[in-house]
């Protein structure tokens, strides 16, 4: 049945899950909650829309005041979906280190992008955000640090996976983070309902901050002082910046996480390219790497086991980085040979 909407926003939210069929390992019952079904491509979407609203309906955000946030991209995509349906400008910062395609996006959205020295990393990019929004009286989103974050995926994404397991018990369910919104607001939702559900998070082997358990250096305001010890640049874009975000740190602080698997990008890329060419699942490098993680769960769950993973992204978002590195747009040797063939000629 096709649905009516006022606007644009009103298609944010019920991603549907889907059953992995080739990768899976047997007897393992694996999904994955596809986040790209969102308008804008990504779980990002839900924060961007929350975040908004709960700042119209605190009187936070004035009737034509610019918004402004930092990102590593998908956020700002986000905002500049939500600011555009609602006409709010808005400005984002971004590290320059970022795909080239993201700020495409949020400036053909009508955003203007500040971006900021790759060296300063993330903290770079929100004291940029944080320096605009104080000289200009602009309101910032603070993502990082936001409840209504948490709560929007509280009450959608929490929610949707609920019913979408109603009746079967859901054994463990795999994320990464970013802002740390989904996994504290599926959390909450899954301890208090489901509460036998295993929470495994994903990070990079060379940005293992939640692993190392080390403290991060803060400031009076509770905001990254400098890079986490344990931290180190990585190619996951979206994932585990280098702070632990407040968000992130109450779900550690309330001890919701019962395991944590560190899932290298190299690996992240192949299940990607996987999940691409063996299920038709178009998914990003963050996207790959959580299923990395969900796929070292299944490899020694006992028949039976149910697994969802977060897929947070499309593949579409990463078309300059390494994940497409060896696709060409020229036709291969194998491509050529099939329009030369003769009439017999058979793939494989």
């Amino acid at each position: 049945m096709t649905t009516k909407h006022d606007n644009i926003l009103g298609t944010v939210g019920n991603t549907p899950v889907v059953r992995i069929n080739h990768l899976a390992p047997d007897g393992v019952n694996l999904y994955v909650k596809c986040e790209y079904f969102n308008p804008l491509s990504s779980v990002k979407d839900r924060l961007a829309l929350g975040v908004i609203e709960a700042a119209e309906k605190a009187g936070a955000l004035k009737p034509g005041q610019t918004v402004i946030e930092a990102t590593s991209g998908n956020t700002g995509i986000g905002l500049a979906m939500v600011c555009a349906a609602k006409g709010y400008p808005l400005v984002l910062t971004m590290a320059e280190s970022f795909s080239v395609e993201r700020r495409k996006l949020m400036r053909f959205l009508g955003a203007k992008v500040i971006l900021t020295p790759a060296p300063k990393k993330g903290t770079g990019m929100v004291e940029k955000a944080k320096e605009l929004a104080e000289k200009h009286g602009w309101f910032m989103t603070r993502q990082f640090e936001n409840e209504a974050n948490p709560a929007m995926h509280e009450r959608t994404t929490g929610r949707e996976i609920m019913d979408a397991f109603k009746g079967e018990k859901l054994d463990y369910w795999v994320t990464g983070f970013g802002t740390g919104g989904t996994l504290t607001g599926v959390s909450r939702v899954l301890k208090k309902e489901s509460p036998d559900t295993k929470i495994v998070v994903c990070e990079p082997p060379d940005a293992a901050m939640l692993a190392s358990g080390a403290p991060q250096e803060r400031n009076a305001d509770g905001s990254p002082a400098a890079s986490h010890p344990a931290w180190t640049p990585h190619p996951i874009q979206g994932w585990s910046p280098d702070f632990i975000p407040k968000i992130t740190a109450e779900a550690v602080d309330a001890g919701v996480i019962d395991q944590i698997v560190k899932t290298p990008h190299d690996v992240g890329i192949k299940w990607s390219r996987d999940l691409a060419q063996k299920e038709g699942v178009f998914t990003g490098i963050s996207g790959g790497s959580t299923f990395a993680g969900a796929m070292a769960v299944a490899k020694d769950a006992p028949k039976g086991t149910t697994i969802l993973c977060m897929l947070p992204d499309t593949g579409e978002r990463y078309l300059s980085t390494p994940l497409f590195g060896d696709v060409e747009a020229e036709m291969s040797t194998d491509e050529i040979e099939i329009t030369t063939s003769t009439p017999g000629f058979q793939l494989g």
